[in-house]
């Protein structure tokens, strides 16, 4: 596989789980890379664990980041550039749910936190990495969707439906962007052990709907999406613009999880 040397990437979510394993992925393969984050402390940690399997040559730097605060990410685009003066590759991974249980009972303000998170702090991201990309000739962006982007997830709704904007917003960014050489894919994670999913990982109902409800019934790795972002970041896919990649174990073939068990009603 071609390498990624010389190109400059921004990570955010670069700090810990899926977010820090493409960094290190992207730079142990020659990437200049920045990881982005709202946490310093973890994002220094990161920084560390990314420069010890960094190809030769390669650099790393971290910035405070709350992808919600356009500010913030205006000044996360900045830093990424500093490297080598463009920016080739955004992993727009930042996310997660403030929200969680029976729509009827939901909280607005939980709701709308969860959409900023997800989908305003894609677009923050997207709107600021393409201007700068536009500028050099091109770039390759991957959003983070999640296979709630297309299959419901009980008692998750708004994390569904901020998923399923990303993917919208991920094909109309990939139909305006193209004429610059700027393409825009999405990956759909399944079940990833990750500290932030150890709740279900370690096992119980949940972990249990999930495997009911996939072919290839595991536990998915880091590896294993950092394999396909890094695919659709670097020099193999240039045709390849539009796209959601489910890896998830053919869980998108059938049901979602059932998370009824711990946000269901009583």
């Amino acid at each position: 596989m071609p390498g990624m040397e010389g190109m400059a990437a921004l990570v955010t979510g670069g700090g810990s789980g899926i977010g820090l394993g493409c960094a290190q992925r992207f730079a142990a393969d020659g990437a200049n890379v920045t990881i982005a984050g709202r946490t310093e402390a973890r994002l220094a940690e990161g920084a560390k664990e990314i420069g010890a399997v960094a190809a030769a040559g390669a650099t790393v730097r971290y910035v405070a980041c709350d992808v919600t605060d356009e500010s913030d990410v205006e000044r996360a685009v900045a830093t990424a550039t500093e490297a080598t003066g463009k920016l080739d590759v955004l992993f727009a991974c930042a996310g997660g749910s403030l929200h969680g249980g029976p729509i009827v009972a939901s909280d607005a303000d939980g709701w709308r936190a969860t959409v900023d998170l997800n989908l305003i702090g894609t677009f923050l991201c997207i709107k600021h990495a393409a201007a700068q990309m536009i500028k050099s000739g091109g770039g390759s962006i991957v959003g983070m969707s999640s296979i709630a982007g297309h299959t419901t997830h009980r008692f998750m709704s708004a994390y569904c439906a901020s998923k399923a904007g990303i993917e919208m917003l991920v094909k109309c960014a990939a139909d305006e962007l193209g004429e610059h050489n700027i393409r825009v894919n999405a990956v759909q994670p399944g079940i990833v052990d990750t500290d932030l999913m150890t709740f279900i990982t370690a096992g119980g109902p949940i972990l249990d709907s999930y495997h009911e409800n996939m072919p290839v019934a595991r536990v998915g790795t880091v590896d294993d999406i950092a394999a396909a972002v890094r695919y659709l970041a670097g020099p193999e896919s240039t045709w390849v613009t539009g796209q959601m990649l489910g890896i998830d174990g053919g869980h998108q073939l059938r049901s979602g999880p059932d998370y009824g068990s711990v946000l269901g009603a009583p």
